[in-house]
């Protein structure tokens, strides 16, 4: 029997692709709301009783308010925005760092925010590891792709053309700090250094590692431990860096891996660890999938591009 789906916001950025990845897919049968009935409370309210498992592409608000109606149902939710990833009760949805059976037992997941997979990914396991510092003042530098911030900046950046880069955050305490800080066991939130440019797609994750001024071990250890959590996945991939520069491509198709990277300089007193992804793939709908796919008991990576 067909498992009944329903994705709340299916019309949205992340929805979208949800629902592509998810064509062909006989194990799920879709619950579909018409354009008359997307925003109407009953409509959902009974979309979301009916589901076996509801995915939620709302903005944060809506998403709670969803919750609330699937209440006195059985229904296992996966939630796309940020509004429970550090919420009591709930599960977060990162396979490579909670763990795949965790995630398959639990009936509320939070999706992951794009940039703390690239951060989390890069700096938890080093935590863990004991091989980075729970003390140190972290920086975070990122890029991403303009389809990361729903239809409101996708516009913008399609009717003005004259924007090449746009940083954002100045006022500190953006929304993604919480999972950045709790997720990696950090004492203090990372400064976060967030900005979009003109491609669609894509993001990259910079965090700077002054070895010699932490007084930790060198790039050595850290590529072992990298390289043996990412050879655990079928969706991370890790390999030691040597290029001059970075790239992200404006024509750069969906995507659902996440790429590790270190870069190092000759004498190993400093290094930039980095992550490549695709904002709209681990970083949302990608993630979504890999999540649904492990909830219902199917292969993890059924239905991603990778």
């Amino acid at each position: 029997m067909a498992i009944r789906l329903f994705i709340d916001g299916a019309a949205g950025t992340t929805g979208l692709e949800i629902r592509e990845r998810l064509q062909g897919r006989g194990e799920f049968d879709l619950l579909v709301l018409d354009d008359a009935q997307r925003k109407d409370e009953a409509a959902r309210r009974d979309a979301l009783h009916a589901a076996d498992i509801a995915i939620l592409c709302l903005p944060d608000e809506a998403a709670k308010e969803a919750v609330k109606l699937a209440e006195g149902s059985g229904t296992r939710i996966i939630d796309a925005s940020s509004a429970h990833r550090v919420a009591e009760g709930w599960t977060y949805g990162f396979p490579e760092l909670i763990g795949q059976e965790t995630i398959a037992n639990a009936r509320l997941v939070s999706n992951p925010g794009c940039y703390p997979t690239g951060f989390l990914a890069l700096v938890a396991p080093l935590v863990r590891a004991g091989l980075l510092p729970v003390d140190w003042p972290y920086t975070v530098n990122a890029v991403s792709g303009y389809s990361g911030g729903g239809n409101a900046l996708i516009d913008r950046f399609e009717q003005d053309t004259d924007i090449a880069f746009r940083a954002y955050g100045l006022q500190m305490g953006h929304k993604h700090l919480p999972e950045m800080q709790k997720y990696a066991g950090l004492a203090h939130a990372p400064v976060f250094s967030p900005a979009v440019v003109p491609a669609f797609r894509g993001m990259i994750v910079d965090v700077p590692i002054p070895f010699k001024a932490m007084g930790v071990a060198g790039a050595a250890d850290f590529e072992e431990e990298l390289a043996k959590v990412t050879g655990q996945s079928q969706l991370m991939t890790w390999r030691r860096g040597f290029e001059s520069e970075f790239l992200i491509r404006k024509d750069a198709p969906a995507w659902d891996g996440i790429e590790l990277s270190i870069y190092c300089d000759e004498d190993y007193t400093q290094a930039r660890l980095i992550a490549r992804l695709d904002n709209l793939g681990k970083g949302a709908s990608g993630a979504a999938i890999q999540n649904l796919n492990i909830m219902c008991g199917l292969p993890e990576t059924t239905g991603l591009r990778l």
